[in-house]
């Protein structure tokens, strides 16, 4: 939701982010960017990232390579 906060920690897989709706800024390691609707971003494994700054809900589809939870971390 607008003004909400994503706490969310580093994964030990790659994720790729589809955003479907909304506007905000990412920060994935030491870059930050505008982001909204029609982006892609790709995030490494480990590295810390979040969501911030959020004007407009957000809708994203959330991919992890290898699936969540199967690489040893």
């Amino acid at each position: 939701a607008a003004g909400a906060t994503d706490d969310q920690q580093p994964h030990t897989e790659d994720e790729v982010y589809v955003i479907l709706a909304g506007r905000s800024r990412f920060t994935a390691g030491d870059e930050t960017r505008d982001c909204g609707a029609g982006d892609v971003i790709f995030v490494p494994a480990l590295v810390p990232h979040r969501f911030h700054d959020i004007t407009e809900e957000l809708r994203v589809v959330v991919v992890f390579g290898p699936a969540e939870g199967s690489r040893a971390g």
